[in-house]
């Protein structure tokens, strides 16, 4: 039979009961996470003090049994006097009365992490046992407790002690956690944050059940941390010197950001020394502040990219960074502190970065101009990325996967040393298969002029055939998909005449490369094979001339000798294969151009403005270049 809901039903909570009953209130839960919450809960605490200058030093035990931990302090010490109006010593109210703590009245703390005044009577309550020592006046005090009730009273030792400070031992109650077990790796890395977050304090992690003591001391703080987290994610940065920056005005402010190579973004913050995993307003407050320094920059330097829209998440892409903020009155979502919702950290931290970052950039130019650089790339891959998927989709996932017919592969395709020659025109490409080495050398040849995918979407430049042989037989992928390891050659060698033509074919592939393949680019994989445009015969003596003012150098140093004949190739297919192999393919003779790119902005602007729609960007440089012995674009 129910029983009847009236006045008797209600039930009060009392002193620490309402913890134990509900202990996921106040912890988040019982599993691993709210068990090591226990320790920073008190660990928090310690660091209170030390941020507020009254400590320089703590100490984490890890006993051997790996269920019990101590925090020691050189602070204050937890005060032992009787509070006047509960006769209670203070000690004995801060670890079983909740909402009670020296940090409400903003007297003695400046900032806090522990503002809730519940920590310590929660560890309290969720603990099988605990104990109190506190070192004041040149005495020490010890308390003892059993699921947060007293074992007796407040006892003054023996002798008299050097220093103050404050350490708690306790061990979880395994009534409450299924497991009790501490792991010793988990509080070893909050406590090297801890020190990474407050430069200066010495923080000591003894694990008793691994025998190992080791203590963090970093006193470049977040820059150090910057480092570390770098180091862990092995991601490699664009720029060598990272932006920092630390104000202590309205709010104590602290940033440490680095731009890598990685796709993806990962921001750490925190406040008052405590990790925010969930953000918060101080998060979204730096991301804003960034994005509206970066945005300032590209409008005042003129570095708008054509055809491409930047969005918030290719700025952040590949950016570490490093947030923390101290404020005095922070009001976190719940107990667990793990979300920043004070309104006003918002405006202050969106206007200290944005200022900071964009006088940083301006102040910088050669690292502002590699970043920008990084984040037009990253534009011109998302939208690649979202055409790709779009272009499968109405494919119906369709695949190529057989090589192309015109591909005269070469026996040992896969090794480094093997190469794909992409050659201009069948005629060429018919010379080349005749004098090429077959053991590591195949043949491309591709018709006239390929497409300008600069100006092509990636639909048309999938549909293209000519795209397609290239990337059928270099078999690695395309774009965002694309893997390197499974490249089937060493080299590419891009082979057309040397004549305009043959450079604009050239510049096209080129294109084309740089846009969609670029880590071909990045790591060596790309060449351009320099043919001769001229055949100098003087007596008895051959030469070659790669263009015009090679064969004026070549008739200078030869000025009086015989007459020179010259022959101009009209094209690679009229040289007979055994010129083209002595010329251009014979390793031991031939000159190959590694294609490398030294300064990504400088290149995305050119290849955009002469391979783009806009034609005003190609007048502008045929103008001030009217005076060129020879322009084509």
């Amino acid at each position: 039979m129910a029983k009847k809901y009236n006045a008797e039903a209600i039930v009060a909570l009392e002193g620490l009961e309402p913890v134990r009953k509900r202990p996921g209130m106040y912890i988040g839960g019982v599993s691993s996470a709210g068990l090591h919450h226990l320790i920073w809960e008190i660990v928090d605490n310690s660091v209170d003090e030390a941020m507020n200058g009254h400590a320089s030093e703590i100490t984490v035990t890890l006993h051997k049994d790996g269920q019990s931990v101590t925090v020691s302090d050189n602070g204050r010490g937890i005060p032992v006097d009787k509070h006047p109006k509960t006769k209670k010593p203070a000690l004995e109210m801060v670890l079983t009365v909740l909402h009670a703590g020296g940090k409400f009245e903003g007297q003695n703390y400046k900032t806090a992490g522990g503002l809730h005044g519940v920590g310590a009577s929660v560890v309290n309550a969720l603990s099988k046992s605990l104990t109190a020592i506190v070192r004041r006046d040149g005495a020490q005090y010890k308390m003892e407790f059993e699921r947060g009730v007293p074992q007796g009273k407040l006892q003054k030792l023996k002798g008299a002690v050097r220093g103050t400070g404050t350490s708690i031992s306790f061990a979880p109650d395994p009534q409450i956690f299924p497991k009790t077990t501490f792991d010793a790796a988990t509080i070893r890395a909050r406590l090297e944050t801890a020190s990474f977050l407050h430069r200066g304090v010495k923080v000591v992690f003894h694990n008793e059940v691994d025998n190992v003591k080791e203590t963090f001391l970093h006193e470049q703080g977040i820059v150090d941390y910057l480092a570390a987290v770098l180091k862990e994610r092995k991601a490699k940065p664009i720029h060598e010197s990272p932006f920092t920056h630390s104000v202590d005005d309205d709010i104590r402010l602290e940033v440490a950001m680095q731009w890598t190579e990685s796709t993806d973004e990962h921001v750490r913050s925190y406040v008052n020394g405590i990790p925010t995993g969930s953000g918060g307003t101080h998060e979204n407050g730096y991301r804003g502040g960034l994005n509206k320094a970066v945005r300032n920059y590209i409008d005042t330097h003129n570095l708008t990219p054509r055809g491409v829209k930047i969005t918030h998440e290719d700025i952040r892409e590949g950016m570490v960074a490093i947030v923390s903020i101290f404020i005095s009155e922070p009001q976190f979502q719940g107990q667990t502190k793990d979300r920043l919702n004070n309104p006003e950290a918002h405006s202050l931290v969106e206007s200290a970065v944005r200022s900071e970052i964009e006088q940083w950039m301006n102040s910088n130019r050669s690292i502002a101009d590699a970043i920008i650089a990084r984040i037009i790339a990253a534009a011109r891959a998302r939208a690649a990325s979202r055409a790709a998927s779009e272009a499968v989709s109405r494919k119906g996932g369709s695949k190529r996967t057989m090589l192309p017919g015109k591909l005269s592969d070469c026996v040992s395709g896969g090794k480094m040393e093997s190469e794909l020659i992409i050659v201009e025109g069948d005629s060429a490409g018919g010379t080349a298969k005749q004098c090429r080495d077959r053991n590591y050398q195949a043949i491309l040849p591709l018709r006239g002029k390929v497409l300008n995918t600069e100006s092509a979407t990636l639909k048309k430049i999938l549909d293209n055939r000519e795209i397609q042989d290239v990337v059928a037989s270099l078999g690695c992928g395309i774009g965002p998909k694309l893997d390197v390891a499974q490249l089937r050659y060493g080299r590419i060698i891009l082979l057309a005449d040397a004549d305009s033509d043959g450079h604009h074919i050239t510049t096209l592939l080129l294109t084309f490369f740089y846009r969609h393949m670029p880590q071909l680019i990045s790591d060596g994989r790309l060449f351009i094979a320099v043919p001769p445009l001229y055949r100098i015969d003087i007596g008895k003596e051959t030469h070659w001339a790669k263009d015009d003012a090679h064969r004026e150098e070549i008739l200078s140093e030869h000025n009086g000798r015989a007459k020179p004949e010259i022959t101009r190739f009209k094209g690679l297919g009229e040289m007979m294969p055994k010129v083209l192999w002595e010329t251009t393919l014979d390793p031991a003779n031939r000159q190959l151009l590694r294609v490398e790119v030294d300064d990504q902005l400088e290149t995305d602007r050119v290849i955009s403005d002469l391979m783009g729609r806009d034609a005003s960007a190609r007048f502008r440089f045929i103008m001030d270049r009217a005076g060129d012995a020879e322009v084509d674009v």
